[in-house]
């Protein structure tokens, strides 16, 4: 099965040159690919351990964020190194993170696998939830460098469980605990006579409960809002627009009302046809030291890296993706005590569907009904705090993951 397997990553590989000349994405993932063993040479300190962390990309990032900031803390000796697989993960944070090593993970091939290894050097290996690489987990395992995942979730029909999956199963078979979101999974586990597990939860509450609990407070936002009624719709497309746009259109028009859109995508395209769309009724982020921002009632985020410090001004919420690619973070909003409307494909996401079990979270199927249901919210500011209270109960609640995690990994230490 490897040779097939390192045949297929050679070929990606080789196959990706041509994309590349069009699509600079992608020509973010090879090129900065080139640069990891130079920086790894550069940053490793031979005098000291190192715990590398690896995630996909920046979903995944904020997943492990609450463990490596406990790893900060209580080992400020030991290096921390975390690697991402995507571009829209790494180059949002190669700049961002004083004292963590940053750089991708090389292609799954085993030259690559023992390379970085070999300057790299970890004591422990952490791979934030679907984070597979058959190649690297054959080489840390021979190394002795211990496995673990991190806020795993595992459902019967992913590719390590089926009959073309051996390759995949023989990497989880390497991983010395698992970290995993519920119980459902730790089940499916076991059934494979993968044992070796502790169900810990989800870190991405912790994350959150981190994020309510800091300094959220923005200039911008403090102008922008004022006294109004604040509707922030977050990582939205433009399927999301389409059902959002004919009431932010109408309520536009009527004192007290304001909207914040921070789309998914932020190019110029992107943003300039929002523009367009809301007919002069909107003002740029990146402008707003040229404009009176109480001027306008809808503000465009053309910027990433400020949601969830935006969703902390935000009266009730709507989050983008559940009439698209697929349902954003929730418990960003959620967190603050708002209520929150998403699209009708939330199923999958547990944490979305807890909510909607709940009650704070509301999923409509087109536009009429969110304007129907954003009406009355912005209408009722009691029926907002019972629907928000719900939300912030449910998020306190389910802490705990990065301490259960913490307590693990001691032990590998």
């Amino acid at each position: 099965m490897f040779p097939l397997y390192n045949a297929a990553v050679w070929l990606v590989a080789a196959l990706l040159r041509l994309p590349a000349v069009f699509n600079h994405k992608i020509r973010l993932f090879l090129h900065g690919r080139k640069e990891v063993w130079s920086y790894l040479s550069s940053y490793r300190d031979a005098e000291k351990d190192l715990i590398w962390m690896h995630t996909a990309s920046l979903g995944e990032f904020e997943q492990g964020l609450p463990v490596l900031e406990r790893l900060r803390a209580e080992y400020p000796d030991t290096q921390l190194l975390v690697t991402f697989f995507s571009p829209s993960g790494y180059e949002v944070k190669k700049d961002r993170l004083p004292g963590y090593g940053v750089c991708y993970l090389p292609l799954d091939t085993p030259a690559n696998a023992r390379r970085f290894l070999k300057l790299a050097r970890p004591r422990l290996a952490l791979f934030v939830k679907y984070e597979v690489w058959p190649n690297f987990f054959r080489e840390l395992q021979a190394a002795g460098v211990p496995i673990l995942m991190l806020s795993a979730r595992f459902k019967p029909g992913q590719a390590y469980f089926r009959w073309y999956g051996g390759l995949l199963k023989q990497a989880l078979d390497r991983v010395a605990r698992f970290y995993v979101q519920d119980q459902a999974s730790a089940l499916l586990l076991e059934q494979h006579g993968l044992t070796r597990f502790t169900v810990s939860g989800d870190t991405r509450f912790d994350r959150v409960s981190e994020i309510r609990q800091r300094d959220n407070s923005l200039a911008f936002m403090d102008t922008f809002k004022g006294d109004r009624t604040c509707l922030v719709a977050g990582s939205t497309w433009p399927e999301d627009m389409e059902v959002i746009l004919p009431l932010v259109r109408e309520l536009a028009a009527v004192p007290g009302h304001c909207f914040v859109v921070a789309p998914h995508k932020t190019d110029p395209r992107t943003i300039g046809k929002l523009m367009q769309q809301f007919q002069g009724l909107a003002v740029l982020y990146s402008q707003h030291g040229q404009s009176d921002l109480r001027e306008f009632p809808v503000l465009i985020v053309d910027t990433i890296g400020l949601l969830t410090k935006i969703y902390s001004y935000a009266d009730l919420a709507y989050v983008g993706g559940g009439f698209a690619t697929g349902l954003h973070n929730t418990l960003e909003p959620a967190v603050f005590g708002i209520p929150v409307l998403v699209g009708p494909n939330y199923r999958g996401f547990p944490e979305a569907e807890a909510l909607v079990a709940a009650g704070g979270l509301c999923p409509i199927r087109g536009q009429e009904a969110f304007s129907d249901l954003a009406r009355s919210w912005f209408a009722d500011p009691a029926l907002r705090a019972r629907l928000g209270g719900i939300n912030r109960r449910f998020t306190e609640e389910s802490t705990g993951a990065s301490r259960l995690i913490m307590e693990g990994i001691r032990t590998f230490l």
